[in-house]
């Protein structure tokens, strides 16, 4: 171990196999160490290295080498290479993880020692790891006792980095049904620090890591741990936000595993946490999480959740925005309505919400994996149509199910009994009213091309869905003009569900994107706006497509607004937010957060054991994003502005 010192190899340059881990000392011949860990991985004999690795893992908790962290970066890479691999988790490796955890969290001295402090980090995202994919794994591991100290690191007992790996690890054992009544022995607790954290892990890691503008002043190791080491203060922030978002999306999944058994409903479907629960947004940094809306569909799958759900006017709102949106989990607010609707104990309550929602998705084909989904939406309205016009006053609910009605049931009927030359013959005059209506915008008469293109849509053939888009579509301009949002984004999403396929019409995309950010969502304008830029990349011919300046602009507005601190930051910006920001991280509340603080001032300050550490490389996300720079590129090309595209 002495020329592993003496040749400087940073414990993140270790292999991802165990041979490459054994190979590491493979020019070593003057190893003074019986118990190397690297020296017993070249033991040539099966049974005797297993043996060996088996006493190793339990004497290291133990011993105090200040390599050890080289052996926890080894152990780490396996893990999270080879996760289904069965040898270290029969040897042992759990016990011996529980037990550097506790001794981290109880021994601040060594803690400190060295390199320690990446230890425990280690030692939770190990079990991880190997609780992944494998069943027997996690039930090895709740026998050789990880969940205690998995439990402190989630009470907060280090830092947030150490909660995120905790929570992570957490979620995977609760996931299981045989090691689920392992967590739900800490139930009660688990969902509240699970709630707490989701709800203020995102000002916690501004406040403490992305909002410290002087780099000097972060934890060196989170810096490390974030960036392997080698990154700048921006790639720092990139990746504090990018695990800030995983930390939430974790916490939302542990709840998850317990709302799916329907447990402690009462306690996590408090209006409290359901309103705060609505802004959390997997977003562009975490695509691969449903985030808050994967929490309220696994909600809405039982008759107790549905109740609490349907009682928070908030969710049903940002479900119906999701709905009407090119977001990815377009789908998930969907099924999350269709499941209100389809329950007599709450249809009634949520109907004048949702109907004037998804009336627009009523003729809305396939997506994703579920076909005819127009289909089932209008099933769902119409279930008892003709007892509803008795229990909804509310005449704009009454006129929409009776438009549905019209188009859905009595219009399809007609059009059914007539001739295909009486339908030519309507689309002649369809697109004789349709060139009126065009000429009438253009002379900027916008309220009499509204009344033309609505006279169009009344006549317009339904097997006609591409030329109904169109009319759709431009009567969605007329309202924007009009600076009637709400309207505009009824015809731009109906254009939007005639397109083949569905949310793939460019201009309704950037007609709608403009009606949101009108309204103040955000959220949903950014994401049309992603997909209409996608459109144009898809739609160019040559290899350098030019960004129209206008959806660069609104994609910069939109991200800033959206952005996963963008709370966080409008609390900091009083004086006294900006001192503890700029603070070393001694900020106390009780004896706890009193030691954290001490530690982490010990950690800024004694900078040369933290130096040379690295991060690991999570589970892959697919993430999707928009690359800043090349928006701001293809702004800085355009040489004059582009007007909006004709009709």
């Amino acid at each position: 171990m002495d020329s592993l010192k003496k040749k400087k190899i940073n414990p993140f340059t270790i292999s991802t196999t165990q041979t490459a881990i054994a190979n590491m000392c493979k020019e070593e011949q003057t190893c003074t160490n019986p118990s190397c860990f690297f020296c017993t991985m070249k033991e040539p004999e099966p049974s005797l290295r297993r043996v060996a690795i088996a006493n190793f893992f339990k004497e290291m908790p133990f011993t105090d080498h200040q390599d050890q962290v080289l052996v926890l970066s080894g152990l780490w890479h396996v893990a999270m290479t080879h996760p289904d691999d069965p040898e270290f988790p029969s040897l042992g490796i759990f016990k011996c993880m529980a037990n550097l955890i506790y001794k981290g969290i109880n021994d601040r001295n060594w803690l400190l020692k060295d390199q320690n402090i990446y230890i425990p980090y280690y030692a939770a995202h190990v079990i991880g790891s190997y609780t992944m994919n494998k069943v027997e794994f996690t039930e090895i591991a709740v026998q050789q006792g990880v969940i205690p100290p998995l439990m402190e690191l989630l009470r907060g007992k280090i830092s947030w980095v150490e909660q995120r790996v905790a929570v992570r690890a957490l979620g995977h054992l609760a996931s299981y049904e045989k090691t689920f009544e392992a967590v739900a022995k800490y139930e009660e607790e688990v969902i509240k620090l699970a709630m707490k954290l989701a709800c203020t892990c995102l000002e916690v890691v501004y406040i403490n890591f992305v909002g410290v503008k002087n780099i000097n002043k972060r934890v060196k190791y989170h810096c490390d741990l974030l960036t392997r080491g080698i990154g700048d203060s921006e790639m720092e922030d990139r990746k504090g936000e990018e695990w800030a978002s995983q930390l939430q999306c974790w916490c939302l999944y542990l709840l998850n595993c317990f709302a799916c058994k329907e447990r402690s409903l009462s306690l996590i479907c408090t209006q409290d946490f359901l309103e705060k629960l609505r802004g959390m947004w997997g977003g562009l940094v975490n695509h691969s999480s449903p985030a808050w809306v994967g929490l309220v569909r696994i909600l809405c799958y039982s008759k107790d959740g549905r109740k609490y759900i349907a009682e928070s006017k908030e969710i049903i709102e940002n479900v119906c925005n999701l709905s009407r949106s090119s977001d990815d989990w377009q789908y998930m607010g969907i099924d999350c309505l269709l499941l209100l609707l389809n329950d007599q104990n709450t249809r009634y309550k949520v109907f004048e919400i949702i109907a004037l929602f998804v009336i627009d998705l009523v003729e809305l084909g396939s997506l994703g994996d579920r076909p005819n989904l127009g289909e089932t939406i209008t099933k769902a309205l119409l279930l008892d149509y003709k007892q509803s016009k008795v229990k909804f006053r509310n005449q704009r609910v009454q006129r929409a199910l009776q438009d549905v009605w019209n188009l859905k049931v009595e219009r399809r009927k007609k059009e059914k009994l007539m001739s295909e030359d009486k339908l030519e013959e309507k689309r002649v005059l369809v697109c004789l009213i349709k060139q009126e209506a065009n000429h009438m915008f253009w002379l900027g008469e916008i309220e009499e091309a509204l009344a033309k293109y609505t006279e169009a849509l009344d006549l317009c053939p339904l097997k006609s869905r591409k030329e109904r888009m169109v009319l759709y579509s431009n009567r969605a301009q007329c309202h924007l003009l009009l600076r009637d949002p709400d309207c505009a984004i009824s015809d731009s999403t109906r254009a939007l569900c005639l397109a083949t396929p569905a949310n793939s019409h460019s201009k309704s995309l950037w007609r709608r994107s403009q009606a949101y950010d009108m309204k103040g969502l955000a959220k949903e304008s950014l994401m049309d706006c992603i997909m209409f830029i996608n459109g144009c990349i898809k739609s160019g011919v040559t290899k350098r497509v030019k960004i129209p300046y206008y959806a660069a602009r609104m994609i910069s507005k939109q991200m800033d607004a959206t952005w996963l601190f963008a709370a966080a930051r409008s609390k900091t910006t009083s004086s006294q937010a900006r001192k503890v920001k700029e603070s070393d991280g001694d900020y106390e509340c009780n004896n706890d957060e009193q030691q954290r603080g001490e530690m982490m001032r010990v950690m800024i300050e004694n900078k040369d054991f933290l130096s040379g550490l690295s991060t690991i490389i999570e589970e892959p996300l697919l993430v999707k994003e928009v690359n800043r720079r090349k928006v701001e590129r293809a702004r800085r090309r355009s040489k004059k502005a582009v007007m909006a595209r004709s009709m």
